[in-house]
């Protein structure tokens, strides 16, 4: 892998006239820019500092290519997706109608978001234990962790947009004898959907962070599992840097699914387009 090489396509993609470009393609072509640049960065500094533990780039590249030719990698990214879609779901299918509730109704979110600020700044790291004993070794522990992890920002988030819905919506859909479910169904909710998508987004972001790190302290598969493991397995830290990239791309990709959310007509009006 030449260095030069690497610099001079990043500082190429870099320099293309971007605005003349449909959007489409720069949406790839300058994340690959950097991409591109960071990877170059990445070789320099193992070149210029000569390591012989850290591994290269194309090394990396070569573990990601054996990971892949084993059956091992699929097992492992299926069990973290298992954990993190229950954890996430239950999250949000009980998140959600809390944080709406608690934000529409002035006595329960006086009531019940000291509770919510107590709970939140725990690390879901610090319940690992707790979910042992309760759980024991398993799915259910990762679950509960993944649920957990989620439920609070998605909990917060929703009640900070419904608490942020202007008022001239309300009044004008009282004014058309809008009210009781129907006001919360036609107004409320349309209104607060953007600004929890949002809070999707940042739960799922968590929860995938927070999946890999239990499963590295008390599992024993899962794409977590994988990077102690190569970790011990004679310090094979090319198998370690190649689990992590994949971590991070399937982190993009969920990402892109729950932002595919808001193309919905109920909240596409809620994102400017830039």
């Amino acid at each position: 892998m030449n260095l030069a090489l690497l610099l001079g396509l990043a500082a190429v993609l870099s320099l293309l006239p971007a605005g003349k470009l449909p959007i489409s393609v720069q949406r790839w072509l300058l994340p690959l820019a950097v991409a591109l640049l960071g990877v170059a960065i990445w070789h320099g500094a193992c070149a210029l500092t000569q390591t012989t533990i850290f591994p290269t780039p194309l090394e990396s590249f070569a573990a990601i290519f054996e990971l892949a030719r084993s059956s091992r990698l699929w097992n492992d990214v299926v069990a973290s997706l298992f954990r993190v879609t229950w954890g996430f779901g239950l999250a949000a299918l009980v998140g959600i109608p809390l944080g709406l509730w608690i934000g529409w109704r002035t006595r329960s979110f006086l009531a019940f978001n000291p509770l919510v600020q107590g709970f939140r700044p725990i690390s879901p790291i610090a319940w690992i234990p707790i979910a042992i004993l309760w759980f024991g070794i398993g799915d259910i522990s990762a679950i509960f962790l993944i649920f957990l992890a989620s439920i609070f920002p998605i909990v917060v988030g929703t009640t900070a947009a419904v608490q942020n819905i202007p008022q001239v919506y309300v009044r004008s859909a009282s004014n058309f004898g809008l009210t009781g479910f129907e006001l919360f169904r036609r107004v409320v909710l349309p209104a607060a959907m953007p600004q929890i998508i949002t809070s999707l987004r940042i739960a799922l972001g968590v929860a995938w962070l927070v999946i890999v790190a239990a499963e590295m302290v008390g599992m024993q598969s899962g794409l977590g599992y994988l990077v102690s493991d190569a970790r011990n397995m004679g310090k094979r830290y090319d198998l370690v840097v190649a689990a992590m990239i994949l971590i991070g791309l399937i982190g993009i990709v969920l990402d892109v699914l729950v932002r595919q959310l808001q193309n919905f007509d109920e909240v596409r009006w809620g994102f400017a387009k830039r």
